[in-house]
């Protein structure tokens, strides 16, 4: 809003297309559409959409065009968390959008991109407001104990610093809250016999007792949490990892949505460079069933660092180029020398030829697996890292004498 920004600018020269404000709580999507509402010579409704739906839509168009052709006046429409409306309730807006009815004003906290139809985000300017800094909160809320109309100026206050550090601290750049907190602290406590009411730490912390974190299970927040936490871990850095779950959980995550997504991560991006991931990172999600929270934050936390500091391989990807090659070639034969043994060995000879590795020195004997058009294909390629250098070592010597013996037969 400030300087000669692009929206000052329409809204001074009333000339507003359809907006998205997009932003956490608290950051004053609804102010600004409150400015516009002021400052603009159109008719203004709010609706919100929670409450609202395709009947409340027709009945504010229908309002709508009686107005422009009667007046010629236009028509703002605030749609508060239009994330709420379902595709079939946006699609009730799109064509009078489209044909100028109503200008459009959407409220969002969730990303617009994902959660508003396409059609809608592309008539509209789409503008994300950031999270306040803890300054803009102090400055916020110092000027609503000074302003004697719109705030509490008309109360001698005296607030500590240590209190309405916390206030800024524990609204996490949420201004709504942060108002609200304020207000409520000096409201509810009594005044001193000169009248000054004293608002202290233990106030402040009665007043607003938890950080209130932007967290949605089905929103932005949820999605790019995990994403933190899973790439902390594949990054190997414990401490960041600890941090992004303890958010999570502190949020209302279901933990065991966190334990699935560590043990995705010990078979995707450990694997077989540490064999014990995978256990560990499923004990976890044991422990959790047989525990609970609080307790299994224990259990959660001991695999969380374990999967950060464990050497990583994501050579077990292997199986999905194993099956591309299934998509692409279809079905191939099985090897008689591998077929069941147990129907059709006498009739068909199923199994025939086939060498029982136990039955040879270190248990493992050359013999072909593959089917003939495949032979001599590697899917899996073990790292140099960890347990799979032994892996390496020892799948290298079978494959080369697996190699040799198959070039005996060709020569034979």
């Amino acid at each position: 809003m400030g300087g000669d920004s692009l929206l000052r600018r329409a809204i001074e020269a009333d000339r507003i297309s359809s907006l998205i404000l997009w932003g956490p709580p608290g950051t004053g999507k609804t102010t600004l559409a409150m400015i516009v509402a002021h400052r603009t010579a159109s008719h203004f409704d709010s609706i919100s959409a929670v409450m609202a739906g395709v009947k409340e839509i027709r009945t504010i168009v229908q309002e709508a065009l009686e107005r422009r052709g009667m007046y010629g006046q236009r028509t703002i429409v605030l749609v508060d968390e239009i994330h709420r409306f379902n595709k079939a309730q946006q699609d009730a807006l799109l064509p009078h959008v489209e044909d100028g009815t109503i200008i459009l004003i959407g409220a969002t906290t969730e990303n617009p991109y994902f959660e508003v139809i396409g059609a809608l985000v592309s008539r509209s300017r789409v503008f994300q407001l950031q999270p306040l800094s803890d300054d803009q909160i102090r400055s916020i809320l110092q000027r609503a104990l000074q302003d004697a109309e719109r705030g509490l100026g008309r109360i001698p206050v005296e607030v500590d610093r240590d209190a309405l550090d916390h206030l800024v601290r524990v609204a996490g750049g949420d201004a709504r809250n942060a108002l609200n907190a304020l207000e409520l602290a000096v409201t509810t406590t009594p005044a001193r016999k000169d009248s000054t009411v004293h608002v202290d730490l233990a106030v402040a912390q009665q007043s607003i007792q938890r950080r209130a974190l932007l967290y949605d299970r089905d929103g932005d927040a949820h999605y790019d949490t995990i994403s933190a936490f899973i790439k902390s871990l594949r990054g190997g850095d414990p401490d960041a990892a600890l941090y992004w779950m303890a958010r999570m959980i502190y949020s209302g995550e279901d933990p065991r949505f966190i334990a699935r997504r560590m043990i995705i991560l010990a078979s995707e991006d450990v694997g077989l460079a540490d064999p014990h991931a995978l256990p560990l990172a499923v004990s976890a999600a044991q422990a959790l069933e047989w525990v609970g929270l609080p307790e299994a934050q224990y259990a959660l936390a001991e695999a969380a660092i374990y999967l950060a500091t464990a050497i990583k391989s994501n050579s077990c990807g292997a199986y999905f180029r194993a099956l591309h090659e299934v998509e692409e070639k279809g079905l191939t034969e099985v090897p008689n020398h591998l077929k069941d043994t147990t129907r059709d060995a006498v009739a068909l000879q199923h199994g025939q030829g086939y060498k029982y590795p136990h039955g040879y020195p270190d248990h493992w004997v050359a013999q072909q697996y593959l089917p003939d058009q495949l032979q001599g294909t590697y899917w899996y390629e073990p790292g140099e890292l960890g347990y799979e250098r032994t892996i390496k070592e020892r799948l290298d010597q079978w494959r080369k004498t697996l190699g040799e013996e198959t070039m005996s037969d060709v020569g034979e």
